[in-house]
């Protein structure tokens, strides 16, 4: 038999669902019922939140207490650099293994930073710049027409000028 929960203890967790679709109830299941949240009403939630996400890979912050649940998304690195490349919503059922290719600019880049700063672990700016830049790669994208490895090391040899803050 499973615990049961304290009524106002603050449950998070984090799930992996595609952007804009409501997420596979069997998947859910599991980690939402032993809450004794309405699995319907927060897969509901969930497609709502992710509107602006659609079609990408995205992480969603689930906030429980009360049995109430909040949404809210944390993307994780190469989801805003897709986002950035500005391709057209693609349906993942239709099409597979989509291989992404474009170019970015760097002032992309460094707004992506600043949106992800407080999920980095890097002390300045700019080594959040550093790890998007080297996230850039595996999404398969260059960053003003240059691969993204030559910028980090522009970066460190003081070439590039990142922002302060």
């Amino acid at each position: 038999m499973l615990p049961k929960f304290d009524s106002n203890e603050i449950k998070v967790m984090y799930l992996t669902c595609t952007g804009g679709e409501v997420s596979a109830m069997s998947a859910l299941a599991p980690k939402i019922g032993p809450q004794g949240l309405s699995l319907k009403k927060v897969s509901d939630d969930i497609a709502k939140a992710t509107g602006d996400w659609q079609g990408l890979r995205i992480t969603v912050k689930l906030t429980t207490q009360n049995r109430q649940a909040q949404t809210g998304v944390a993307p994780s690195a190469s989801a805003p650099i897709i986002r950035a490349l500005k391709e057209p919503p693609r349906d993942r059922r239709k099409q597979k293994n989509i291989k992404h290719s474009g170019n970015i600019t760097f002032d992309e880049i460094v707004n992506t930073a600043q949106q992800m700063r407080h999920a980095s672990l890097a002390r300045e700016l700019s080594g959040t710049i550093k790890e998007i830049l080297g996230t850039s790669p595996s999404v398969g994208c260059n960053v003003d027409g240059h691969h993204p490895h030559d910028i980090i090391d522009d970066i460190n040899s003081g070439a590039v000028e990142c922002p302060a803050s």
